[in-house]
């Protein structure tokens, strides 16, 4: 590695991950903040996870498939929020190369299995309410079991091209990432080795990872609208619509604060706005994300209730 006076860096040992903010003053806000949002996340997600286990009401395709995304947040926001946390209390904002790069792959990962997850648990829906005669047998433990397992293990996959070729950059123009976790679009950036190949990756994933699950999202609830169109009874109506309304918040949060992330031209490039996107994108959605289903779902309140009610007997 070459000295830190020079302004290129072969093969780094490691990155320095500077974070939201560098100010002194705004450390221990900071902290306190990402601690909060952690801890109501983790517990959010759990109290999900929990529900879903113990309530037999609750033991049908559209939870379990909730249950998929409670554990793809949980992971999400440990992986991105850990390294801030971790900097405050021991002041190293050191991050070794080969956990940078994985810490990167598992993220990009999580994202495309809860754009999957979203992707299944729409269809999920317009079974349930344009085929509700063949639900049960389209939807049964098997096929969901294996819907989830089509969704993890395509994501994990078809982002090892990415790391194959974002292991082998060996030229850095700096070691400094300003971020609080490692992104892919920083990291390239920052690099002086010929990057058209990992350029032409990033590119067409983004292309195909935003245009395919989003149609793919988006179509089937076109049908259901269709049918909900059709019910006479206005509290059907009411019943799906409120059933739906859940699931597209999630997918309207999650894709406008990808492609505010990622989808803006050069010209607006900002790291101050990037920085807070991605902290919304990375914490405040998987923060939200039980809240709503909790909030506007009448199966997963009346759960809640009924767990309160037993905590109570017990005691």
């Amino acid at each position: 590695m070459l000295s830190m006076n020079f302004t290129i860096w072969t093969s780094p040992d490691y990155f320095v991950i500077k974070g939201i903010s560098v100010t002194p003053e705004l450390q221990v806000p900071i902290f306190f903040l990402v601690l909060f949002i952690y801890v109501i996340t983790l517990g959010g997600n759990m109290t999900i996870l929990l529900l879903v286990s113990i309530d037999h009401h609750l033991h049908t395709p559209m939870y379990f498939f909730l249950s998929n995304l409670s554990v793809v947040d949980i992971i999400s926001v440990t992986v991105t929020l850990h390294k801030m946390m971790f900097t405050f209390i021991t002041g190293n904002r050191r991050m070794a190369f080969i956990p940078c790069v994985a810490q990167m792959y598992v993220f990009i990962s999580l994202v495309c299995v809860e754009l999957l997850l979203l992707t299944t648990m729409s269809y999920d829906r317009y079974m349930a309410i344009c085929n509700p005669l063949h639900y049960h047998l389209a939807m049964n433990q098997v096929v969901c079991a294996l819907l989830a397992m089509f969704c993890w293990v395509l994501s994990f996959l078809e982002i090892i091209p990415h790391l194959v070729v974002i292991s082998g950059l060996t030229c850095f123009t700096s070691n400094e990432i300003d971020h609080f976790f490692c992104d892919i679009m920083l990291l390239v950036k920052l690099s002086c080795s010929d990057t058209s190949i990992i350029d032409l990756l990033i590119f067409t994933y983004a292309l195909v990872l935003s245009t395919c699950p989003f149609l793919l999202t988006i179509v089937p609830y076109a049908f259901i609208l269709n049918a909900v169109m059709r019910i006479t009874s206005s509290s059907g109506r009411r019943k799906a619509f409120y059933t739906c309304s859940s699931h597209l918040t999630v997918v309207f949060l999650l894709y406008v604060t990808l492609a505010s992330q990622y989808l803006r031209p050069n010209s607006m490039n900002n790291l101050t706005f990037n920085k807070l996107f991605s902290l919304f994108n990375t914490a405040a959605v998987p923060l939200l994300n039980p809240l709503i289903y909790s909030l506007k779902n009448e199966d997963v309140k009346r759960a809640m209730k009924q767990g309160s009610k037993c905590c109570k007997i017990s005691r």
